[in-house]
């Protein structure tokens, strides 16, 4: 029986997920709401730590919609424009839908620094980043 356990225990371990034992995992937040940026950007970087640090994970935000608002220049909070900056320090791709940016008749130099337009629309780019394996987060 002990032997059995044992085996079991081996077989169960050998297929467990290999994030932690130094394979780069890739993930997309997704974020449209201005009011769950901050808790959005909160969840990344616990993220981060949660799987040992940036060298261990593909990072990806992509922002559409009313979260632009959260995100510009003049109307982020400190806490906001902290979190980017730190997540940006670590890697972490900002993307900001295309046609939110027109919709919402802005621009990059309007968002906060690091954030690059996905000229194809937020929603394909996090289409095209689940067919490259990306695991889809929105809290």
């Amino acid at each position: 029986m002990k032997r059995l356990l044992t085996a079991s225990l081996l077989l169960l371990s050998s297929a467990a997920p290999t994030a932690f034992a130094g394979d780069k995992i890739d993930v997309v937040y997704h974020v449209s709401e201005a009011k769950k940026v901050p808790f959005v950007l909160n969840n990344m970087q616990n993220h981060i730590a949660g799987i040992g640090g940036p060298e261990n994970i593909n990072l990806v935000l992509v922002a559409h919609g009313p979260a632009i608002n959260a995100l510009t220049d003049i109307e982020a909070t400190d806490r906001v424009r902290k979190a980017v900056a730190s997540l940006k320090e670590q890697g972490t791709e900002l993307d900001m839908c295309g046609n939110t940016l027109k919709g919402f008749g802005l621009t990059l130099d309007e968002l906060l620094p690091g954030f690059v337009e996905v000229s194809q629309g937020g929603v394909t780019r996090i289409g095209e980043l689940q067919s490259q394996g990306y695991v889809y987060i929105r809290p």
